[in-house]
């Protein structure tokens, strides 16, 4: 296992080799997204998030992955094309990644043994609406769906998650993002 989060080796979504050691000092939020699910339109208010606090240090980073019915079933530069055509997302994406099961990136091993719970939306009912239909958890510290987020503050340490159903807007997010931010 990687010492910290900054030695993962990645490669962006173009296929160039990179790490999240691009960002050191930064306050980061790590996203698995998806082009086609029913939370896709996440991708906007990511980007409002993005674009209102980078100047004070915040990166969304954002992580494809098809662990979830298929629902990221393109290939990286159709992914990129979509992001950027549909939502003109500007936030730095990384190449499709395995968030849960075999085959699950060393980053998102990392992530979810580290904060094995995420932070659950007051009034949502994700969860077992995908409990429901026999989807969801595996295991206690799965990644949940598409568009759970992971915070982690300027010197790496892994501070927060988030189920999906909380979005950019959600005060619970915005708080702790805001928070991170404050801290030098």
């Amino acid at each position: 296992m990687a010492a910290d989060i900054y030695d993962f080796p990645l490669k962006r979504i173009d296929g160039k080799a990179a790490s999240l050691g691009d960002f050191k000092g930064q306050v980061l939020l790590l996203v698995n997204v998806a082009s086609k699910c029913g939370l896709t339109p996440q991708y906007e208010g990511l980007e409002k998030l993005y674009e209102t606090y980078k100047a004070k240090g915040l990166t969304v980073v954002g992580f494809p992955a098809n662990e979830f019915m298929g629902q990221e079933p393109g290939s990286n530069a159709e992914i990129e094309e979509f992001c950027r055509g549909t939502f003109g997302i500007q936030f730095p994406m990384f190449e499709k990644v395995v968030v849960k099961g075999e085959g699950q990136h060393p980053l998102y091993k990392y992530l979810t043994d580290t904060v094995p719970e995420s932070v659950k939306k007051t009034d949502g009912n994700l969860e077992s609406r995908l409990a429901s239909k026999g989807l969801g958890r595996q295991q206690k510290q799965d990644v949940l769906w598409n568009f759970e987020k992971f915070l982690v503050d300027r010197q790496g340490f892994v501070v927060g998650r988030f189920d999906p159903d909380i979005t950019a807007e959600d005060e619970v997010l915005l708080k702790s993002v805001q928070e991170q931010l404050d801290k030098k």
